[in-house]
């Protein structure tokens, strides 16, 4: 762009922005902290659920959910260019991206037990018919059960407030959570978990709270009104020292014994709450290596099996059912997660895989190179599923010799002749 170009068209977003006519206003409220973001509840925060909640949607998020077509046979063909699909891959809405939108749901999933994927911005009215393409979506939280409507909890862009709507059943992807038995139910073993914790808090916040927690032995008994009065000017003036001291020092009378609780009595609290993390982590498929990220490739494979397996699904099964039609799924559309199969395989690895993958045909050459992060290469052999390893046939014919008279009868004593 060239200097005048550049003095007739450029912009800048503080100095354009002095116009009055160049502001853009926003009626909306404004909040110091973002308001669409999902909050833990029922002491979910204030454990180590949130950590392991966190994992758990991150690993989720990383899975693609697209909008696909299948063949006759159930086998991926294309991605189809929607809506749904870019909500999905791309923007959900203009706070989320695709993958944070993942991420929301599958925290809110976790914390809530089940959560609606609600259809805001759409091509035509859903409650009317089936036939509308999504151009935004959000995650609301379900507060109120009916027959044939729930009543959720959504965020409006629009305004900057959540706000509650019902919406039906069927117009709305509905999720439940698979580990709901383990995760959610009032008594399971990770409720269970919180209880304990927060009972662990509540006993460090009163072991921390400032008090020195000590007995004063009198010298005399304070069986009576008067004496029990006379105890507690005592007690009195020793805080009174303690609190007026610059250094917290008291005095006491040579007759006076002090007794100071160092500890408090002993409990089993530590001892359950290091059994139920155990139980925890073994009935979720979960360990420590997991969240640390030192386990080995057997450990990550039965972690994404029996834990973001089944809630990658879920998600994608809910909203096959509700966004998808019955005359788009018998077009064969559908809603299908892949999971990269490289992300987990080490390094030195990785040739053998690639030569194993091309030489039985199953990956091209730039398939390979793009799941490594490499270019595709221009070579048109590249993008072919031939074996490099053994010659193949060409599809050139040769040219065809024209037969003369003598070349005639030599072919004919040639086939005449023993060779």
């Amino acid at each position: 762009m060239g200097f005048f170009d550049r003095l007739q068209h450029g912009w800048n977003a503080f100095v354009n922005n002095r116009d009055p006519t160049m502001v853009y206003r926003d009626p909306s409220h404004g909040y110091f902290y973002r308001p669409d973001r999902p909050r833990f509840s029922r002491g979910n925060e204030r454990s180590i659920v949130t950590s392991v909640f966190n994992r758990l949607a991150m690993d989720v998020a990383a899975i693609d959910i697209r909008h696909v077509r299948l063949d006759e046979d159930g086998r991926y063909i294309e991605t189809i260019d929607s809506g749904l699909n870019n909500c999905l891959s791309l923007e959900a809405n203009i706070d989320q991206s695709g993958r944070a939108f993942i991420q929301d749901v599958a925290m809110s999933l976790l914390d809530e037990g089940a959560v609606a994927i609600v259809p805001v911005d759409t091509t035509f009215d859903p409650t009317v018919t089936g036939s509308y393409d999504i151009d935004t979506m959000r995650t609301g939280k379900i507060i109120e059960w009916k027959a044939q409507t729930v009543k959720v909890k959504v965020y409006n862009d629009r305004k900057g407030e959540k706000e509650e709507i019902v919406l039906p059943k069927r117009s709305v992807a509905i999720i439940e959570n698979p580990l709901y038995a383990v995760v959610n139910e009032p008594n399971s073993t990770l409720q269970r978990l919180i209880r304990k914790l927060n009972i662990l808090d509540a006993i460090d916040e009163q072991s921390g709270s400032g008090k020195l927690d000590m007995i004063i032995q009198l010298p005399y008994a304070v069986r009576s009104d008067a004496q029990r009065d006379r105890a507690d000017r005592r007690r009195a003036d020793l805080e009174d020292q303690l609190n007026n001291s610059k250094y917290g020092i008291a005095y006491a009378d040579a007759t006076e014994r002090i007794v100071q609780l160092n500890r408090p009595l002993e409990n089993n609290l530590m001892k359950q709450i290091e059994y139920l993390t155990s139980m925890l982590y073994s009935q979720l498929g979960l360990n420590q290596a997991i969240l640390e990220g030192s386990a080995d490739d057997k450990t990550m494979l039965n972690y994404y099996t029996r834990i973001i397996d089944p809630i990658v699904a879920a998600i994608a099964d809910g909203m096959k059912r509700s966004f998808l039609t019955k005359t788009a799924r018998s077009q064969r559309q559908s809603i299908e997660y892949f999971r990269d199969p490289f992300k987990l395989v080490p390094v030195g690895e990785m040739a053998e895989i690639g030569d194993k993958f091309t030489r039985n045909e199953i990956m091209t050459s730039n398939e390979i190179r793009q799941g490594i992060g490499l270019r595709p290469s221009k070579d048109p052999k590249a993008d072919q599923l031939v074996n490099s390893n053994i010659s193949q046939p060409t599809d050139r014919q040769a040219p065809t010799k024209k037969v003369g008279p003598e070349d005639s009868n030599k072919e004919g004593e040639s086939q005449n002749g023993t060779v």
